[in-house]
């Protein structure tokens, strides 16, 4: 499986338009290569050099969706979902996109996408924690595609 964003490259920085220092608006994303028996998809964006990418003490959660239909290809920008999946709960405690802000250094944030062979019982707006647990033995196939912003 492969993931990619028209907005940047794989390794390459994420446009401020992204980010809080922008529209704040989630990335256009990309994929394909699902493997055929897939029954949905978890897409988790998350920065593990939280706060301080040379003391990095967490990893902050930006964004979680569950319950991605397997044909879909991808996700527009600012991550319209279609009907059936939802939104999960990231770091600031919303269920929505929250785009990079660090506070030092350049950080690396990973989109990860999950191939599953289940639909997760979770609930209506699950945390990162449970969303991992409940994908524990379903996971088919996954694709990181990482991006990197430093404040300017």
């Amino acid at each position: 499986m492969q993931l990619k964003s028209p907005a940047f490259a794989d390794g390459g920085a994420i446009p401020a338009q992204f980010t809080c220092q922008g529209a704040d608006r989630a990335p256009a994303l990309q994929w394909h290569d699902v493997p055929a028996g897939a029954k949905s998809l978890v897409l988790i964006v998350d920065d593990p050099d939280a706060p301080d990418p040379k003391a990095p003490k967490m990893t902050w959660v930006h964004e979680v969706v569950v319950g991605l239909p397997p044909q879909l290809p991808g996700l527009p920008e600012g991550h319209g979902l279609p009907p059936g999946a939802r939104f999960g709960l990231n770091d600031w405690k919303k269920p929505a996109w929250g785009g990079p802000c660090p506070p030092i250094g350049r950080h690396r944030y990973y989109f990860r996408l999950f191939a599953l062979d289940a639909h997760l019982a979770l609930s209506p707006v699950p945390a990162k924690p449970d969303v991992l647990a409940a994908m524990e033995g379903h996971v088919l196939a996954h694709a990181v595609l990482i991006g990197t912003y430093q404040k300017r």
